[in-house]
């Protein structure tokens, strides 16, 4: 299993509004396409106005399947574009990350 991390750093005063956008557009289609969410969580402490999301894939290549199908959904593009229009981000960060042999979820 790996584990697809990513963290996006919003403008101040934008995260609940991409956040709404993101619930009511791409969530579904994530959910559809992507299947398993690790979690979601935004940050309360430390750097501020971050989005975390966790998604884990049995390999890269089951990740890129994945992404790719979701990528080519019309409504994922229309996602795409008004998350582009409404501005929300300064950063995005993303990892891909491998957990270690003595913690292996089972």
């Amino acid at each position: 299993m790996i584990v697809d991390m990513r963290i996006y750093t919003c403008v101040p005063g934008k995260m609940a509004a991409w956040l709404a956008l993101y619930e009511a557009e791409a969530w579904p289609l994530q959910k559809q396409y992507l299947g398993n969410c690790l979690g979601w969580y935004t940050s309360i402490e430390g750097r501020l106005h971050n989005v975390v999301h966790l998604w884990g894939y049995e390999s890269q290549a089951d990740r890129e399947t994945r992404r790719n199908a979701m990528y080519r959904d019309p409504a994922w593009q229309a996602f795409i574009a008004k998350s582009a229009e409404l501005g929300a981000f300064i950063a995005q960060e993303n990892s891909i990350l491998a957990p270690v042999a003595f913690a292996q979820a089972t």
